[in-house]
């Protein structure tokens, strides 16, 4: 009898797609880990396309710092640069994020079913599957 296949992380005990790559994951939550990358990724989710001048208007953050912070955004797929005449604009790529949310989900849904079986074992007093010990028998426990 085949031994039933352990859940990844990256794939849905529900059957759905899987999700995001783990080191495409660990990309966009290191991207978002640092309070000024999630600062511009706030302000880049509120709309449109900005520029490094505008991103860094009433701010004391420089303009060569918040390049640098944007690239570590693109590089996990976080936002997209567009090149309009000699302006470089910025704006907000959703696609990393839902798929950090799915996965999280997914996680989520793993963890609830990780739950469940401990308090049915907590409940019930033994593991799931496991026949009571016989009066007089030791039990598996030692």
């Amino acid at each position: 009898m085949p031994k039933p296949r352990a859940e990844s992380a990256n794939a849905d005990p529900g059957g759905a797609a899987p999700t995001a790559a783990p080191s495409q994951l660990a990309q966009v939550f290191f991207a978002l880990g640092d309070a000024t990358r999630l600062r511009l990724v706030a302000v880049l989710c509120a709309g449109g396309a900005f520029s490094i001048t505008q991103l860094t208007a009433n701010t004391d953050i420089s303009r060569q710092a918040v390049t640098k912070h944007l690239q570590v955004l693109a590089q996990a797929g976080l936002v997209k640069d567009l090149k309009i005449g000699r302006e470089r604009l910025w704006q907000f790529d959703p696609t990393q994020v839902e798929a950090a949310r799915r996965t999280l989900e997914v996680i989520g849904r793993q963890w609830e079913a990780a739950l469940a079986k401990l308090k049915a074992f907590a409940e019930a007093g033994e593991p799931p599957g496991e026949a009571p010990a016989s009066p007089g028998q030791p039990s598996s426990s030692g």
